[in-house]
């Protein structure tokens, strides 16, 4: 298994604020540049699916395997002979949220898929929290 976390504290939010903006996941493409879109139906839920097509690449599939509003939402997504699970976590300390996003992938054919996606996706992790983050502050 290979794993890579980041984590940024930042004041003057609420966990609800910021839950808010990170699962209505059908508006992600309005402040992530790299999506064209996301669409959950349905209720934002362990269990629910969603689809996500980045920019220049293939639609598919992902999975809730567990939602704790203003807590933790964690998706799945399987490729063949592996999966990527994409943690998001919402730490209160006081009067800080730390905001927090791990990147894990797991079986076979994992170190394949870490380096042709999971490693993208978590380079990317600093300037998808920075853009929750102002777009949470917009309100």
């Amino acid at each position: 298994m290979w794993s890579k976390t980041y984590s940024k504290t930042v004041k003057g939010l609420s966990a609800e604020r910021i839950w808010h903006v990170w699962t209505d996941i059908n508006q992600w493409h309005t402040w992530q540049d790299d999506i064209e879109y996301a669409k959950l139906e349905g209720e934002l839920k362990t269990g629910a699916f969603f689809q996500f097509k980045p920019k220049g690449g293939p639609k598919f599939k992902i999975e809730l395997t567990d939602v704790k509003p203003n807590v933790i939402f964690t998706d799945v997504t399987r490729f063949p002979l592996a999966k990527m699970y994409d943690a998001h976590e919402i730490i209160v300390h006081g009067d800080e949220l730390e905001l927090k996003c791990t990147i894990s992938i797991t079986g076979p054919l994992a170190f394949f898929w870490r380096k042709f996606v999971a490693e993208g996706v978590a380079n990317g992790a600093p300037e998808q929290i920075e853009k929750l983050i102002e777009r949470a502050r917009r309100g």
